[in-house]
């Protein structure tokens, strides 16, 4: 045997024995969800929030039929009313500034009541009161929104079909202390279930699909994002940070038992909005947020990635704040069932695998710093950028059944003096960021705008009219009174960072 084969059959012997020693010299750490600590950490009730009952009164029932308005109902309405709406079709917006209103749908033998914008209404129910519960109806056509909530606490929505809203389906705002379940809500070009700057949400049991976004949870803290099924979206389920908002932080979200299939929608929101940049093949995404569980999901077919947890650094149509904590930390990865994910990523995600010599499927990508994060069986995956994660010291949340007040929350009551503010919070800082375009352009714009002319403001807020042709219109704001529109003109006109 000549020496120069030899040394190359050496060679070979050695890289086989490596390459055998390398995959069997060290076993898995392999950890039961069954067993173990469950989560003991996020939200902490406080009884001196817990004292004020959902409902203050059981009133009385109007009835609304064909032909009839629900509108008139509501305004006919004393808190602690519920109004019914029989099956047909009513073209209207519905506003709901009173508390303890409970507005359904009656189905019969399968025939919803059906709120029908014509493709000209900009939003069917808007509602700021507290104790408002919406349920059973079939929402469509209209061009802003399906249901929003402005700054109402203690709200309920519930067992609703709404296809083709515009820019969101369902989206409390401002709101402590709400229930979103059992909706099946398509066609939306931002997010189908968006919980904006909102407190202690249980958003469970609802379907979304063929939207940009399937469920957002954006500026808000104490949420559980359970049983829900999200497929066929450009992004399944999103945690995140909005930069130029008021609250800066999105914290403490459980997202556990979903189903997150198949979401590789083509991206149809809107020209340079935050949600655009979300590319198609996102299962769930992570960004900015921290103390974010994952846990119990079958998460599947998403060919950009499973998990993509990021910094805004890796977002290119964020405009940075600040303010905000740009990082995701302690991120907190349990079991998951992965399937098939990242099967033709995006380049960026290629390079962060490549840095690693990782190439094909992609489960999970981590990418910017990161403190505290953790995973329980990473062995299971196929991940980059988790080489910091720490092993859990929990491997459950199942003490953790919600993050609802018992109770209640204390009911929102709007001082005269706060009423520009709390418009602003509750309505406005859905679309307009302070820094950077969320939907609509910053409050900065609108302040070089209409600097010293609040009238004018108030003008374009009743009728809006469309100035660029890669913005949405925006919904005219004519529901609100005058005093309010006024107030809110004042105060954006006013605001600084």
């Amino acid at each position: 045997m000549n020496a120069k084969f030899k040394v190359v059959l050496a060679i070979v012997i050695f890289a086989g024995g490596w390459i055998m020693g390398s995959s069997n010299n060290v076993a898995p750490v392999i950890t039961s969800s069954m067993d173990g600590a469950s989560y003991s950490g996020g939200f902490q009730s406080d009884d001196s929030i817990r004292a004020v009952p959902k409902r203050s009164a059981q009133g009385n029932i109007h009835l609304v039929n064909p032909g009839d308005s629900i509108q008139a109902a509501v305004e006919a309405a004393q808190p602690g009313d519920t109004i019914r709406v029989m099956p047909g079709t009513y073209s209207e917006t519905v506003y709901i500034d009173k508390d303890d209103i409970h507005l359904v749908g009656v189905i019969q033998q399968g025939e919803r009541a059906t709120m029908d914008g014509l493709g000209k209404l900009n939003d069917a129910i808007l509602y700021s009161g507290n104790n408002v519960v919406i349920e059973n109806f079939r929402i469509t056509k209209y061009k802003g929104n399906g249901i929003m909530g402005q700054a109402g606490n203690n709200f309920e929505i519930r067992n609703n079909v709404i296809i083709d809203t515009g820019i969101y389906g369902i989206f409390p705002q401002l709101g402590t202390n709400g229930l979103v379940e059992h909706n099946v809500v398509s066609g939306i070009e931002d997010a189908a279930i968006y919980i904006g700057m909102s407190d202690n949400i249980h958003v469970a049991h609802n379907e979304v699909f063929d939207n940009v976004a399937g469920i957002e949870i954006e500026n808000s803290r104490h949420a559980v994002v359970e049983n829900n099924i999200a497929y066929n979206n450009t992004g399944g389920i999103l945690a995140f940070v909005t930069p130029g908002l008021p609250i800066k932080t999105t914290e403490d979200v459980i997202i556990r038992n979903n189903f997150v299939l198949d979401n590789n929608t083509a991206n149809f929101g809107a020209p340079g909005s935050i949600v655009s940049g979300i590319p198609a093949g996102t299962g769930i995404l992570i960004m900015a947020a921290d103390d974010v569980i994952i846990e119990g999901n079958i998460i599947s077919g998403n060919k950009t990635a499973g998990i993509i947890v990021n910094d805004h650094s890796f977002a290119t149509t964020i405009t940075m704040d600040v303010e905000s904590d740009p990082n995701s930390d302690r991120t907190m990865i349990l079991d998951n069932v992965m399937l098939n994910n990242g099967y033709d990523t995006i380049p960026e995600v290629t390079a962060v695998a490549l840095t690693e010599l990782h190439t094909g499927l992609v489960d999970i990508v981590h990418v910017g710093p990161s403190n505290g994060s953790c995973i329980i069986n990473r062995h299971r995956y196929r991940a980059v950028g988790i080489g910091n994660y720490g092993e859990c010291d929990f491997t459950n949340t199942d003490s953790t059944e919600s993050y609802l007040l018992a109770g209640g929350a204390q009911p929102r009551v709007i001082h005269p003096s706060e009423r520009g503010e709390i418009a602003y919070l509750g309505v406005c800082t859905g679309c307009h960021s302070y820094t950077g375009r969320l939907i609509g352009p910053s409050v900065q714009v609108i302040q070089a705008m209409y600097a010293g002319n609040p009238e004018g403001l108030v003008e374009y807020i009743n009728a809006p009219v469309k100035k660029r042709d890669n913005f949405p219109e925006m919904p005219a704001q004519n529901y609100l009174d005058a005093e309010t529109q006024m107030a809110v003109a004042n105060y954006m006109l006013a605001l600084e960072k």
